[in-house]
């Protein structure tokens, strides 16, 4: 073998060992990452449908109350609700005017018209029943994208009660679907509240993660085969040597 070779081999599996070591890195630490900012959570019930459906496996990143924004779809738990866990979208904030419906059956939130496309094209309204109220300072007003089947803050208004959540209810924001895989994806930002007062929430670290464990495991697995790859290949040029040797040695003789 050739000094080059050898040199070339040596910076071969120099290459190899720092994909690995980088994939390593990589994949354990995003791993470890989103083990420690999401939670993983099954959806009971249809309420949420389209945007998430009774069985999808969700994740949720693990929030406080005061990061709470309008649009949010949130996990949370409290003794009005049953105090099970449970998702919903956050439609108010402390401090907002929530009613229905406009002209267009449009939510109002602060007298602003909201643009809602997540809800099911078969809904023609926000709402089927009209309501107006004020959410109390730390508190959340909740609904459901199913419109006409979610027991949400407009079930509980309705009975004479405040119908809010507290913020401190919320444990996560709810960022992707996982499962089942053909509805695998993040769910689509809320721009329809963008213009009012703190925004809307931006989408966390969730897609950084995940080319963060997907490109780790393709370093790794990149790495681990380079030292096989270079063996078959030498293996089979030895072969086409001694083929090569063979086939001169054949043609010696008989001339």
């Amino acid at each position: 073998m050739s000094g080059t070779s050898r040199r070339g081999g040596r910076v071969g599996r120099t290459l190899s060992s720092v994909a690995v070591g980088l994939g390593c890195v990589l994949f354990l630490g995003g791993f470890v990452l989103a083990a420690f900012l999401y939670q993983p959570y099954t959806v009971p019930t249809n309420s949420m449908a389209p945007s998430v459906s009774s069985g999808d496996r969700v994740l949720a990143e693990r929030i406080e109350g005061h990061e709470v924004r309008r649009g949010d779809v949130v996990v949370f738990r409290s003794s009005d609700w049953g105090d099970l866990p449970m998702v919903k979208r956050v439609v108010g904030v402390g401090g907002d005017t929530v009613a229905c419906c406009d002209d267009a059956g449009r939510l109002l939130v602060n007298g602003e018209p909201i643009e809602e496309p997540y809800l099911d094209e078969s809904e023609r309204v926000a709402s089927p029943t009209g309501f107006d109220t004020e959410v109390p300072e730390g508190e959340l007003f909740l609904m459901g994208d199913d419109r006409s089947d979610s027991l949400d803050s407009r079930s509980l208004l309705a009975e004479g009660e405040p119908g809010t959540v507290p913020r401190d209810a919320v444990s996560g924001r709810v960022t992707a679907t996982v499962w089942p895989l053909d509805r695998i994806g993040s769910l689509s930002e809320a721009k329809g509240f963008a213009d009012q007062p703190g925004g809307i929430s931006g989408t966390g670290p969730f897609w950084l993660l995940v080319w963060a464990t997907g490109g780790g495991a393709v370093l790794i697995i990149a790495g681990g085969l380079y030292g096989p790859v270079v063996r078959l290949t030498s293996r089979g040029r030895r072969r086409d040597g001694v083929r090569s040797s063979s086939v001169t040695h054949n043609e010696g003789t008989h001339g």
